[in-house]
Protein backbone atom coordinates (compact mmCIF):
# COMPACT_ATOMS: atom_id res chain seq x y z
CA UNK A 1 0.00 0.00 0.00
CA UNK A 2 1.46 3.38 -1.05
CA UNK A 3 2.47 5.86 1.63
CA UNK A 4 1.02 9.34 1.18
CA UNK A 5 3.93 11.16 2.83
CA UNK A 6 7.35 9.99 4.00
CA UNK A 7 7.04 11.63 7.42
CA UNK A 8 4.34 10.88 9.94
CA UNK A 9 2.31 13.92 10.93
CA UNK A 10 -0.32 13.77 13.65
CA UNK A 11 -3.84 13.89 12.34
CA UNK A 12 -5.91 16.92 13.28
CA UNK A 13 -8.36 15.91 16.01
CA UNK A 14 -11.95 15.21 15.05
CA UNK A 15 -14.04 17.48 17.28
CA UNK A 16 -16.36 15.76 19.72
CA UNK A 17 -18.35 18.97 20.26
CA UNK A 18 -19.63 21.78 18.02
CA UNK A 19 -17.04 24.04 16.44
CA UNK A 20 -16.30 27.38 18.08
CA UNK A 21 -18.45 29.93 16.32
CA UNK A 22 -16.98 33.36 15.62
CA UNK A 23 -18.96 36.54 16.21
CA UNK A 24 -21.38 37.50 13.47
CA UNK A 25 -19.45 38.67 10.40
CA UNK A 26 -16.10 37.28 11.59
CA UNK A 27 -14.44 33.89 11.20
CA UNK A 28 -13.56 31.58 8.31
CA UNK A 29 -14.63 32.33 4.74
CA UNK A 30 -13.94 29.58 2.17
CA UNK A 31 -13.10 30.67 -1.37
CA UNK A 32 -15.45 29.32 -4.08
CA UNK A 33 -14.82 26.53 -6.61
CA UNK A 34 -12.55 24.42 -4.42
CA UNK A 35 -11.77 20.82 -5.45
CA UNK A 36 -12.85 17.92 -3.28
CA UNK A 37 -10.65 17.20 -0.27
CA UNK A 38 -7.84 14.72 -0.92
CA UNK A 39 -5.47 12.96 1.53
CA UNK A 40 -2.45 14.66 -0.08
CA UNK A 41 -3.84 18.23 -0.11
CA UNK A 42 -1.21 19.55 2.33
CA UNK A 43 1.49 16.89 1.82
CA UNK A 44 4.16 19.45 0.83
CA UNK A 45 3.77 21.49 4.01
CA UNK A 46 5.86 20.95 7.16
CA UNK A 47 4.42 18.72 9.87
CA UNK A 48 3.00 21.45 12.11
CA UNK A 49 1.45 23.34 9.19
CA UNK A 50 -0.15 20.14 7.85
CA UNK A 51 -1.67 19.54 11.26
CA UNK A 52 -3.15 23.04 11.50
CA UNK A 53 -4.23 23.18 7.85
CA UNK A 54 -6.03 19.84 8.10
CA UNK A 55 -8.08 21.09 11.04
CA UNK A 56 -8.85 24.51 9.56
CA UNK A 57 -9.90 22.94 6.26
CA UNK A 58 -12.68 20.99 8.01
CA UNK A 59 -14.05 24.04 9.83
CA UNK A 60 -17.35 25.38 8.44
CA UNK A 61 -17.67 28.96 7.28
CA UNK A 62 -18.14 31.32 10.20
CA UNK A 63 -16.14 29.15 12.60
CA UNK A 64 -13.58 30.85 14.84
CA UNK A 65 -10.03 30.37 13.58
CA UNK A 66 -8.15 33.00 15.51
CA UNK A 67 -4.95 32.02 17.30
CA UNK A 68 -6.50 31.65 20.76
CA UNK A 69 -9.40 29.53 19.56
CA UNK A 70 -7.18 27.21 17.52
CA UNK A 71 -4.73 26.82 20.42
CA UNK A 72 -7.61 25.69 22.65
CA UNK A 73 -8.80 23.11 20.12
CA UNK A 74 -5.38 21.81 19.00
CA UNK A 75 -3.61 20.48 22.10
CA UNK A 76 -0.22 19.78 20.48
CA UNK A 77 0.74 23.44 19.96
CA UNK A 78 0.49 26.69 21.89
CA UNK A 79 -0.50 30.15 20.71
CA UNK A 80 2.96 31.13 19.43
CA UNK A 81 3.27 27.94 17.38
CA UNK A 82 -0.26 28.36 15.98
CA UNK A 83 0.49 31.97 15.04
CA UNK A 84 3.66 30.94 13.21
CA UNK A 85 1.78 28.16 11.41
CA UNK A 86 -0.92 30.58 10.22
CA UNK A 87 1.72 33.00 8.93
CA UNK A 88 3.40 30.17 7.05
CA UNK A 89 0.08 29.09 5.54
CA UNK A 90 -0.45 32.68 4.36
CA UNK A 91 2.98 32.71 2.71
CA UNK A 92 2.18 29.34 1.11
CA UNK A 93 -0.97 30.83 -0.43
CA UNK A 94 -3.69 29.12 1.60
CA UNK A 95 -5.14 32.09 3.51
CA UNK A 96 -5.42 35.86 3.79
CA UNK A 97 -6.51 37.92 6.82
CA UNK A 98 -8.93 40.65 5.73
CA UNK A 99 -10.71 43.55 7.43
CA UNK A 100 -14.06 44.28 5.81
CA UNK A 101 -16.45 47.13 6.49
CA UNK A 102 -20.08 46.03 6.57
CA UNK A 103 -23.43 47.52 7.51
CA UNK A 104 -25.83 45.65 9.78
CA UNK A 105 -29.03 47.08 11.23
CA UNK A 106 -28.09 50.54 10.01
CA UNK A 107 -24.69 50.50 11.75
CA UNK A 108 -21.33 50.38 9.98
CA UNK A 109 -18.52 48.36 11.54
CA UNK A 110 -15.26 46.61 10.67
CA UNK A 111 -15.02 42.83 10.90
CA UNK A 112 -11.99 40.55 10.54
CA UNK A 113 -12.31 37.53 8.28
CA UNK A 114 -9.88 34.82 7.25
CA UNK A 115 -10.29 33.72 3.65
CA UNK A 116 -9.23 30.08 3.27
CA UNK A 117 -8.35 28.04 0.20
CA UNK A 118 -7.64 24.30 0.22
CA UNK A 119 -5.54 24.87 -2.89
CA UNK A 120 -2.53 27.17 -2.57
CA UNK A 121 -2.74 30.24 -4.85
CA UNK A 122 -0.23 32.87 -5.89
CA UNK A 123 -0.40 36.59 -5.14
CA UNK A 124 -2.07 37.51 -8.45
CA UNK A 125 -4.94 35.10 -7.78
CA UNK A 126 -5.51 36.43 -4.28
CA UNK A 127 -5.44 40.06 -5.49
CA UNK A 128 -8.06 39.28 -8.16
CA UNK A 129 -10.26 37.32 -5.76
CA UNK A 130 -10.18 39.96 -3.03
CA UNK A 131 -10.91 42.68 -5.59
CA UNK A 132 -14.09 40.78 -6.41
CA UNK A 133 -14.91 40.53 -2.71
CA UNK A 134 -14.41 44.29 -2.32
CA UNK A 135 -16.94 44.96 -5.09
CA UNK A 136 -19.58 42.91 -3.25
CA UNK A 137 -19.67 40.10 -5.80
CA UNK A 138 -21.06 37.59 -3.32
CA UNK A 139 -23.90 39.81 -2.18
CA UNK A 140 -22.43 40.59 1.24
CA UNK A 141 -23.60 43.75 3.04
CA UNK A 142 -22.63 46.85 1.10
CA UNK A 143 -21.73 50.33 2.20
CA UNK A 144 -23.03 53.43 0.49
CA UNK A 145 -20.36 55.85 -0.59
CA UNK A 146 -20.72 59.24 1.03
CA UNK A 147 -19.00 62.58 1.08
CA UNK A 148 -16.39 63.22 3.80
CA UNK A 149 -17.91 64.82 6.91
CA UNK A 150 -17.68 68.54 7.39
CA UNK A 151 -15.06 68.28 10.14
CA UNK A 152 -12.64 66.19 8.01
CA UNK A 153 -9.53 68.03 6.74
CA UNK A 154 -9.36 68.81 3.04
CA UNK A 155 -7.47 66.24 0.91
CA UNK A 156 -4.74 68.70 -0.05
CA UNK A 157 -3.84 69.52 3.56
CA UNK A 158 -0.61 67.97 4.85
CA UNK A 159 -1.43 66.43 8.20
CA UNK A 160 1.62 64.24 8.80
CA UNK A 161 4.13 67.09 8.93
CA UNK A 162 4.30 69.02 12.18
CA UNK A 163 2.49 72.34 11.91
CA UNK A 164 1.87 75.23 14.30
CA UNK A 165 -1.88 75.68 14.87
CA UNK A 166 -3.46 79.07 14.42
CA UNK A 167 -4.21 79.19 18.14
CA UNK A 168 -1.81 77.90 20.75
CA UNK A 169 -4.56 76.46 22.94
CA UNK A 170 -4.69 72.67 23.19
CA UNK A 171 -7.51 72.44 25.66
CA UNK A 172 -10.76 70.50 25.14
CA UNK A 173 -13.44 71.88 22.80
CA UNK A 174 -15.66 74.64 24.16
CA UNK A 175 -18.81 73.40 25.89
CA UNK A 176 -21.02 74.93 23.18
CA UNK A 177 -19.05 73.29 20.35
CA UNK A 178 -19.78 69.67 19.47
CA UNK A 179 -16.57 67.58 19.62
CA UNK A 180 -15.41 65.95 16.43
CA UNK A 181 -15.68 62.21 15.85
CA UNK A 182 -11.88 61.99 16.05
CA UNK A 183 -11.84 63.66 19.47
CA UNK A 184 -14.59 61.37 20.77
CA UNK A 185 -12.76 58.25 19.52
CA UNK A 186 -9.55 59.34 21.25
CA UNK A 187 -11.42 60.17 24.45
CA UNK A 188 -12.89 56.65 24.55
CA UNK A 189 -9.54 54.86 24.18
CA UNK A 190 -9.05 54.72 27.94
CA UNK A 191 -12.38 52.93 28.39
CA UNK A 192 -11.29 50.29 25.88
CA UNK A 193 -7.82 49.87 27.40
CA UNK A 194 -6.70 51.84 30.51
CA UNK A 195 -3.12 51.90 29.22
CA UNK A 196 -4.21 54.47 26.61
CA UNK A 197 -6.21 56.74 28.92
CA UNK A 198 -5.88 60.32 27.63
CA UNK A 199 -6.71 63.59 29.34
CA UNK A 200 -8.79 66.29 27.67
CA UNK A 201 -5.63 68.12 26.65
CA UNK A 202 -4.02 64.90 25.41
CA UNK A 203 -7.02 64.21 23.15
CA UNK A 204 -6.69 67.60 21.49
CA UNK A 205 -3.03 67.03 20.60
CA UNK A 206 -3.44 64.10 18.12
CA UNK A 207 -7.00 65.04 17.08
CA UNK A 208 -5.82 66.37 13.72
CA UNK A 209 -4.02 63.11 12.90
CA UNK A 210 -7.05 61.04 13.91
CA UNK A 211 -9.24 63.24 11.73
CA UNK A 212 -7.17 62.25 8.71
CA UNK A 213 -8.02 58.58 9.40
CA UNK A 214 -11.73 59.42 9.27
CA UNK A 215 -11.18 61.42 6.09
CA UNK A 216 -9.77 58.23 4.52
CA UNK A 217 -12.95 56.26 5.19
CA UNK A 218 -12.38 54.47 8.50
CA UNK A 219 -14.75 54.63 11.44
CA UNK A 220 -14.31 54.84 15.22
CA UNK A 221 -14.28 51.04 15.68
CA UNK A 222 -11.50 50.59 13.14
CA UNK A 223 -9.45 53.43 14.64
CA UNK A 224 -9.85 52.01 18.15
CA UNK A 225 -8.81 48.53 17.06
CA UNK A 226 -5.74 49.82 15.23
CA UNK A 227 -4.60 51.87 18.26
CA UNK A 228 -5.27 49.26 20.97
CA UNK A 229 -4.17 46.02 19.29
CA UNK A 230 -0.85 44.52 20.38
CA UNK A 231 -0.13 46.98 23.19
CA UNK A 232 3.02 46.50 25.28
CA UNK A 233 2.69 45.56 28.94
CA UNK A 234 3.24 49.19 30.00
CA UNK A 235 2.77 52.43 28.04
CA UNK A 236 4.90 55.20 29.50
CA UNK A 237 3.43 58.06 27.46
CA UNK A 238 -0.07 57.28 26.15
CA UNK A 239 -0.33 60.46 24.09
CA UNK A 240 3.10 59.88 22.51
CA UNK A 241 2.24 56.27 21.81
CA UNK A 242 -1.07 57.24 20.17
CA UNK A 243 0.56 59.92 18.02
CA UNK A 244 3.19 57.45 16.82
CA UNK A 245 0.59 54.82 15.87
CA UNK A 246 -1.61 57.39 14.15
CA UNK A 247 1.36 58.32 11.98
CA UNK A 248 2.84 54.86 11.37
CA UNK A 249 -0.46 53.05 10.68
CA UNK A 250 -2.16 55.76 8.62
CA UNK A 251 -4.34 53.83 6.13
CA UNK A 252 -4.06 54.53 2.39
CA UNK A 253 -6.44 56.91 0.67
CA UNK A 254 -8.73 54.81 -1.53
CA UNK A 255 -9.41 56.26 -5.01
CA UNK A 256 -13.16 55.60 -4.93
CA UNK A 257 -13.52 57.72 -1.76
CA UNK A 258 -12.37 60.88 -3.57
CA UNK A 259 -14.32 60.32 -6.80
CA UNK A 260 -17.44 58.22 -6.28
CA UNK A 261 -19.11 56.85 -9.42
CA UNK A 262 -22.52 58.25 -8.43
CA UNK A 263 -24.71 59.25 -5.51
CA UNK A 264 -26.01 55.69 -5.06
CA UNK A 265 -22.93 53.72 -6.17
CA UNK A 266 -22.23 50.95 -3.62
CA UNK A 267 -18.68 50.49 -2.40
CA UNK A 268 -17.45 47.81 -0.06
CA UNK A 269 -14.30 48.58 1.89
CA UNK A 270 -11.88 45.69 2.28
CA UNK A 271 -8.33 45.80 3.63
CA UNK A 272 -5.88 42.90 3.82
CA UNK A 273 -3.95 42.43 7.07
CA UNK A 274 -0.24 41.57 7.17
CA UNK A 275 0.05 38.02 8.49
CA UNK A 276 3.07 39.04 10.58
CA UNK A 277 2.26 42.42 12.17
CA UNK A 278 -1.43 42.98 11.33
CA UNK A 279 -0.88 46.23 9.39
CA UNK A 280 -3.90 46.87 7.06
CA UNK A 281 -3.70 47.90 3.43
CA UNK A 282 -4.80 47.10 -0.16
CA UNK A 283 -4.48 43.51 -1.38
CA UNK A 284 -1.83 44.19 -4.02
CA UNK A 285 0.49 45.69 -1.37
CA UNK A 286 0.74 42.37 0.54
CA UNK A 287 2.50 39.76 -1.61
CA UNK A 288 2.68 36.45 0.28
CA UNK A 289 0.38 38.06 2.86
CA UNK A 290 3.22 40.25 4.22
CA UNK A 291 3.66 44.03 4.23
CA UNK A 292 6.85 45.61 2.90
CA UNK A 293 8.69 45.99 6.26
CA UNK A 294 7.92 42.38 7.24
CA UNK A 295 9.01 41.10 3.83
CA UNK A 296 12.28 42.99 4.22
CA UNK A 297 12.76 41.51 7.69
CA UNK A 298 12.11 38.03 6.30
CA UNK A 299 14.67 38.50 3.52
CA UNK A 300 17.29 39.76 5.96
CA UNK A 301 16.53 37.09 8.54
CA UNK A 302 16.61 34.25 6.01
CA UNK A 303 20.29 34.95 5.26
CA UNK A 304 21.79 35.19 8.73
CA UNK A 305 19.51 35.29 11.76
CA UNK A 306 20.90 37.37 14.58
CA UNK A 307 20.96 36.68 18.31
CA UNK A 308 17.81 38.67 19.03
CA UNK A 309 15.90 36.70 16.43
CA UNK A 310 16.91 33.35 17.89
CA UNK A 311 15.46 34.33 21.26
CA UNK A 312 11.93 34.45 19.86
CA UNK A 313 10.36 30.96 19.67
CA UNK A 314 9.18 30.20 16.16
CA UNK A 315 10.69 33.36 14.62
CA UNK A 316 13.27 31.45 12.59
CA UNK A 317 10.63 29.01 11.40
CA UNK A 318 8.74 31.54 9.31
CA UNK A 319 11.95 33.09 7.96
CA UNK A 320 13.34 29.74 6.86
CA UNK A 321 10.06 28.56 5.34
CA UNK A 322 9.29 31.61 3.19
CA UNK A 323 11.73 30.61 0.45
CA UNK A 324 10.72 26.98 0.43
CA UNK A 325 7.01 27.84 0.30
CA UNK A 326 7.52 29.93 -2.83
CA UNK A 327 9.47 27.12 -4.49
CA UNK A 328 6.76 24.60 -3.63
CA UNK A 329 4.08 26.80 -5.14
CA UNK A 330 6.03 26.96 -8.41
CA UNK A 331 6.36 23.16 -8.51
CA UNK A 332 4.01 21.39 -11.01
Amino acid sequence: MAIQHPSSAPCAPAPSRPYRQARAGYGKRSVPDQPLAQPADFALLPERERYVAGYVDHLPDGAAMDIKSLAKDLPLYGQMAIGTALRTLAVAGHLRHVRCRVETLGQSRWVTRTYWSRTAHDNEWWTTHLAGEASGREGAPLQKASEPPAWAPAPQEAVCAPAVPQQRTTSAPAPDAAPSAAYVALARLGRTDPRLALSAEDCAVPERLAGEWFARGVDADYLTQALTSGLPAQVGSPVGFVRRRLTDKLPPRLPEASAPAGPDAPARRLLVECSECGRPGPADAFPDGLCRPCRAAVREGAGAPGPAESELPGARDIHALVGSMRNLMRAP
